[in-house]
């Protein structure tokens, strides 16, 4: 398989399968992890504009919101300009369950590649990360003929 599409469709494959078997055992639904996980890198944000980042609308944005204000997990602060808008941020709990889900992924797939390959394919398989980091970070310098 060295022809790029093909490469192409398999890695995407792949990816998609891995990052389904990580998350499968996740203690709560996806949305809301994603959510948790939003706040966790991009700071306190609206609803609406949580709603905007996530793709869905703002009343099941706000129904998720409610559920981890609910739980402890976020609150709702002021806009230090505009007081109609009230930012969520995670609280020290939702932080803790942030790093919880991160850690369980880790964990898990750290033992699947500890249980599951040698040590060269470990070492094949580092490189292969480095690869798959360069591909994330390329931009198309010009659209190409036929797209």
């Amino acid at each position: 398989m060295s022809d790029a599409s093909e490469v192409a469709a398999e890695l995407r494959l792949v990816v998609g399968q891995l990052v389904r078997r990580v998350r499968e055992d996740d203690p709560m639904p996806p949305g809301v992890i994603a959510v948790i996980g939003l706040l966790g890198r991009q700071g306190p944000m609206t609803t609406s504009e949580l709603a905007a980042a996530r793709r869905v609308r703002p009343q099941s944005m706000a129904r998720t919101v409610g559920q981890l204000i609910e739980q402890g997990l976020a609150e709702r602060g002021t806009h230090p300009v505009d007081g109609r808008k009230a930012p969520v941020s995670l609280t020290a709990a939702g932080f803790a369950t942030l790093e919880e889900v991160r850690d369980r992924r880790a964990d898990w797939l750290a033992e699947a590649i500890e249980d599951r390959l040698s040590p060269s394919e470990r070492e094949t398989l580092a490189s292969a990360v480095a690869l798959v980091h360069r591909l994330v970070d390329w931009e198309p310098s010009a659209p190409r003929r036929g797209t």
